[in-house]
Formats: C-alpha cells, sequence, structure tokens
C-alpha cells in the first residue's frame, strides 16, 4: 500500500519518487505514456525523458546559478543528477546527455526501487484524500488539467515551448565547417575543447536566412490557441528574427569567439549544433526551436552551410504548455492551499528548465517525506539555488507577472560592499555554506 500518490513520471515526479523512496516511503508512481497514451511531445514511455534539448546547461558551480543548483542536487542525492553523469556527451562547460541512456538509467533505478511501484495509467481527477504530488508537467493531459483547475479556483496560465531538430552528424559536410567552443573554453571533463559543430555564414546568407524564416509557412494555431503568449526563454528562432535584422546575431546564432580556421576570423554569423548522443551520431541545433512547418524547415536549414545535405533526425516542433499561478496557490512547501493533501513539482508550478524542474520535484519530495515521518524540515535557505528557485515559485513575485522562470542569481538575496567581478563566486560561496549548515555539515563542500 502506497503512502504517496504522485502523478507524472517527467523529471519532477521521477526525482520526488526517488527521494521520498530513499527515506523509506512507498510511493505509487502514475505514468501515463505506456498506457496506450501519449503527449504530442514524448516519443517514448521512458521516465524522465528529455524532450525539448538535451542539455542541463552550465555545470560551472562557481559562477553560474544553474551550475551551483546541480551541486546542490547532488549533494542531496538526486537522481537526476547521478543518472546524468553515465549518460553525459561532450558539450563544453555544459552538463549534456545521451537522452535514451539517461532515460533509461532513471526508469530502470526506480523500477528496481523496493519502495516505488510504476503504474501506466491515465489520472483524469485530482484525489480526494490521501498524500498527493502533481508532477504532470506542461503537457497536462486535458481532463487532470480541469480538476486542477477546479481545485485551484483560477484559470490556468498557458505559453508555447518549441522543440530544435536533431541532425544525423554524418550528413554534416564538415569541409564547411569546424569543430570549437566559444573561446576555445574547456569543459568540466577536459578535451580540447572542440564540442559543437559551427556552420558559419557570411551577411548575404545570413540576411536571406533570415527573410526565410520570416517568410517560412508556419503551424497554425488552434482558436484556443491563438491567445497563448511564448516565454521568452524557449523563443521560436523566427519569432526572434521577426524582431530585427540583427537579433539572431546577438543571440543563437552570435559568432563571438568563434574563430573559423580558415580565415582566423569571426563569421558573420554562426550555427551550433551539439552532440545529443553518446555515440556521436545526433546533433542537436542549438536554439533552433521553431514553429515552422516540417517541409520549410527542410528547404531552409539545409541552405545552411554544411547542412546543404542535412537529414534530420527529429524536426522542430511547437506544443502548448500550462502552468499554475503558484506564488497564489501553493504554501512554502508545495501544498495547495486550497487542498494541503496535493503537492506540485516541476514546471507546471512555473519553473522553467530540465534542472530547475526536477529539483523542484526534489523538494516536493523531501517536504512530503517530512511530513509523513513526523520529521519537518527547516526553511531552505534563499542563499541557495535551491531555496531561491523555491522563492520564486512560492511567492517572491508579483502574482500577475507571474511567467516561468530559470535559475538566475536575480532570485537570490543580493550581496553588499563586494566588486561586481567577485559577486558570483562570492554567492555561491555563501551558498554552499547556506546549505551546509542547513545540511547539519560542519564543512561546506
Amino acid at each position: 500500500m502506497h503512502q504517496v500518490h504522485i502523478i507524472g513520471g517527467g523529471l519532477a515526479g521521477s526525482e520526488a519518487a526517488w527521494q521520498l523512496a530513499q527515506a523509506g516511503v512507498k510511493v505509487r508512481l502514475s505514468e501515463m505514456r505506456g498506457s496506450g497514451e501519449m503527449t504530442p511531445a514524448h516519443q517514448t514511455d521512458g521516465l524522465a525523458e528529455l524532450v525539448c534539448s538535451n542539455s542541463f546547461r552550465s555545470d560551472d558551480a562557481d559562477k553560474n546559478a544553474v551550475g551551483l543548483l546541480h551541486q546542490e542536487m547532488r549533494r542531496l542525492g538526486s537522481l537526476i543528477m547521478a543518472q546524468a553523469e553515465p549518460a553525459k556527451v561532450p558539450a563544453g562547460s555544459a552538463l549534456a546527455v545521451d537522452r535514451h541512456i539517461f532515460s533509461d538509467g532513471v526508469t530502470r533505478a526506480l523500477a528496481e526501487h523496493p519502495h516505488v511501484e510504476i503504474v501506466r495509467e491515465r489520472v483524469d481527477m485530482l484525489p480526494a484524500d490521501g498524500m498527493t504530488i502533481v508532477a504532470t508537467g506542461p503537457l497536462t493531459a486535458p481532463a487532470l488539467a480541469a480538476s486542477i483547475g477546479q481545485a485551484a479556483g483560477i484559470d490556468h496560465l498557458a505559453f508555447f515551448d518549441a522543440i530544435a531538430p536533431v541532425v544525423h552528424f554524418d550528413s554534416i559536410d564538415m569541409d564547411k565547417c569546424w569543430m570549437a567552443n566559444r573561446w576555445d573554453k574547456i569543459g568540466p571533463g577536459g578535451g580540447e575543447g572542440k564540442d559543437y559543430v559551427n556552420c558559419p555564414m557570411n551577411r548575404e546568407q545570413y540576411q536571406a536566412f533570415v527573410q526565410g524564416l520570416i517568410d517560412g509557412e508556419k503551424t497554425e494555431f488552434k482558436e484556443w490557441e491563438k491567445d497563448t503568449p511564448y516565454f521568452e526563454g524557449c523563443m521560436p528562432i523566427e519569432v526572434m528574427a521577426s524582431r530585427g535584422p540583427e537579433t539572431l546575431r546577438h543571440g543563437p546564432m552570435k559568432p563571438m569567439g568563434l574563430d573559423d580556421p580558415r580565415t582566423g576570423r569571426w563569421p558573420y554569423a554562426v550555427v551550433q549544433l551539439r552532440q545529443d548522443n553518446a555515440s556521436g551520431t545526433l546533433w542537436n541545433m542549438v536554439g533552433f526551436q521553431t514553429k515552422l512547418k516540417h517541409g520549410a524547415q527542410i528547404e531552409l536549414f539545409r541552405t545552411i552551410p554544411g547542412l546543404e545535405k542535412a537529414e534530420f533526425a527529429r524536426l522542430g516542433g511547437l506544443h502548448r504548455n500550462t502552468f499554475i499561478q503558484s506564488p497564489k496557490l501553493l504554501d512554502a512547501t508545495l501544498r495547495l492551499r486550497s487542498a494541503p493533501h496535493i503537492r506540485f513539482a516541476g514546471q507546471v508550478t512555473g519553473c522553467e528548465g530540465y534542472v530547475e524542474s526536477a529539483a523542484i520535484g526534489l523538494l516536493a519530495g523531501r517536504f512530503a517525506a517530512a511530513e509523513i515521518l513526523g520529521q519537518p524540515l527547516a526553511p531552505l535557505p534563499g542563499e541557495t539555488a535551491l531555496g531561491a528557485l523555491l522563492g520564486h515559485v512560492t511567492g517572491n513575485v508579483e502574482t500577475a507577472d507571474y511567467q516561468p522562470m530559470n535559475v538566475n542569481f536575480g532570485l537570490f538575496p543580493p550581496l553588499e560592499d563586494v566588486k561586481k567581478k567577485q559577486r558570483k563566486e562570492a554567492m555561491t560561496a555563501r551558498a554552499r555554506a547556506a546549505l551546509g549548515q542547513w545540511l547539519g555539515e560542519l564543512q561546506p563542500a
């Protein structure tokens, strides 16, 4: 008999299940995929499937907020971070994974845990009683979404999230491209600083490409989707292009720090591809999430130097994401104020990003375990990455302006009397000390 019911087997639900199980709490993990149901964006029934990108972003725990979040999650025994290690692929200073190896590892770890029961089923209604964690993500099934809306007492917010294309490496013309990291930066795993494929463009090629993005045939919206806003952190590339001819050159196509070995200079613009699987056969187009129709994508992306004969393992796509107004609806431990037996976790709370989603799942699992075991947790310090992210989700923002947010230093309490160049290192050092005190460790890691 389970003690906690988790609805949703994505990153947040998987992490919450692991934290509870490790604490000795019995979990029922309900996942719709594998029961004959599928979402518009997923391709497998594996737990913690990565849909958009294969990157967990920067792994720099000294100068980057998401890298600090990685470190904090590792200290708290995160399943997601543990399974990222054997699935790691080269990505400069970022942590990127082979998405299949990663999902398989998470699925296997949970399936083998004696305190976890994985049930392939669709849940259409919020349970009336019993401790529950809702981690259905931004693609919550319509019936359950309606049940959530009824329990919350307000309408959801919604935004569009787009998927980047994936290219077969052997179809890239490496006579026109080269391998390099920006500024030749070496990643945390070492290497030669050559983790990205770089496709250079001159001015004329870039201008024609931007015009092609603007003119290309787009996916038509359904009536109920037309007024849904985009999230700034995952903007379709053609929407960025429409904001001005130079926008992409200062975004995903920026050439800064990338010396073309053929000229010794920066190109006018660059398209980068990042390794997507462990064998290096698949590479994704960085920042190229799109709502162009598939035929228009193939035609336009094959104008990119080096991709003239590109074969695509997956083309870009677009799906609607939903999230609740968490600061208004949830308490400090992620419980629904109107129904405290229910917690929410992951992207449905309005956090953005794989790691952030898993982090909120980790906290939901720990809060639930503490409640069941009668071991209340001290409030998580806001100086930590976990605490700062939790603060954003549960109340440190104006509800009317609440939008999905990645972890960033702007969410942390400010530091006084620290020079700007030293501020990030000072904030990460403060965070490590605060987390160490919260964990009862004498020496911060």
